[in-house]
């Protein structure tokens, strides 16, 4: 059965270190599709590092630790205003309480990078002896992960990757295989527009490794199995709904041709439906769209028919953060890489999978 991280035992992480990535880590390990698993939002545990790429705590040298015993910070990168932040930071909130962890700091970096990287130092300055991040940028924050590193702080980041060295710079990376969220998106909107049309992509914000992967994915599989699609408009909408909403308004107004959107979030998706229903056209109808995160408010859209289909990222981090926690201070080997698996919605199982959204 697929690895879920609930039932995750030492031994379990170490076999992760071996088991071979999947193609697009778009099914668990019993072949099962993530849509169709019905454990109400639980992450899965779909693949880790190729080649036992891993770490222990030798390897990072640090001291052993028990966590109920210890400060662990965790430092959000961007306000909570949409609902992967605010279910990311109670999630981890939530696992801190259910283990007993002794004290948890928790920090909002707003977006900015020297706020984040100010925001990991005064934790390390609050005696913080376990650090879980979820980067703003891919790069800039190594200040904070030098200083973390001389003082022997494990580095756990989670749903966004760092342009750093696993095990020196930091010990893991936990999320979402991103490129291949793209192509998945890629094939939904392949499915629902039949392969023909002109596409708008309303891109993340920059700097990080979830836009470009997300793009890179998307683009490469349109070019692969659709040409009749074509890519007509891309502009960041920074993952707001706001900004999402003020792109789609421009650009269906020096592209009036477009007929699908893919946006790189639901946030941005759910903005696009506001701005295609005031300029008199009908989303999920006249415009296809497709979008990537899972919130309920997207997955209801898609019950309602204005968005067409969702490929999910799952922010339900604390259980499998705490446990990689766990398990490194055990003794165990922590892949430098944890691939969740994500679930897909479309019309035939969005009304059924909404008590399983965020």
């Amino acid at each position: 059965m697929a690895l879920r991280l609930r039932t995750l035992t030492n031994a379990a992480v170490v076999l992760l270190a071996g088991v071979t990535l999947l193609s697009g880590c778009t099914k668990s390990e019993d072949g099962a599709s993530p849509s169709d698993d019905s454990s109400g939002g639980e992450q899965v545990v779909a693949s880790s590092s190729p080649g036992g790429a891993g770490c222990t705590l030798t390897d990072y040298g640090s001291p052993k630790l028990d966590l109920k015993d210890a400060i662990v910070g965790f430092s959000q990168s961007e306000k909570e205003a949409n609902p992967f932040r605010i279910a990311e930071t109670q999630s981890i909130r939530d696992e801190a309480e259910k283990i007993g962890v002794k004290k948890l700091l928790v920090t909002n970096a707003q977006s900015q990078l020297p706020k984040q990287i100010s925001d990991i130092q005064d934790m390390l300055a609050q005696g913080a002896q376990f650090l879980i991040v979820a980067p703003l940028n891919s790069d800039g924050l190594e200040p904070a992960l030098a200083e973390a590193a001389a003082k022997k702080v494990p580095v756990l980041t989670i749903d966004r990757k760092i342009n750093a060295t696993a095990c020196k710079d930091y010990l893991a990376f936990l999320g979402s295989d991103f490129v291949d969220q793209g192509k998945r998106a890629a094939d939904a909107m392949v499915k629902v527009t039949g392969g023909t049309g002109k596409v708008a992509i309303l891109l993340g914000a920059s700097g990080n490794n979830v836009t470009t992967d997300r793009t890179n994915g998307f683009v490469e599989q349109l070019a692969a199995t659709a040409p009749g699609l074509e890519i007509v408009a891309q502009q960041t909408g920074e993952f707001a709904r706001d900004k999402g909403q003020t792109v789609m308004e421009q650009l269906i107004s020096s592209n009036p041709e477009i007929t699908a959107v893919y946006a790189e979030n639901d946030e941005m998706a759910l903005g696009a439906v506001t701005a295609l229903k005031t300029a008199g056209k009908k989303p999920g109808v006249d415009v296809k769209i497709v979008s990537i995160d899972g919130t309920r408010n997207a997955v209801q859209a898609i019950v309602d028919g204005t968005i067409n289909a969702v490929i999910e990222s799952n922010p339900r981090f604390g259980p499998l953060a705490f446990k990689t926690a766990a398990d490194f201070y055990s003794g165990a080997t922590i892949p430098n890489d944890v691939i969740i698996a994500d679930r897909e919605y479309d019309s035939t199982n969005a009304k059924d999978s909404l008590a399983g959204t965020y």
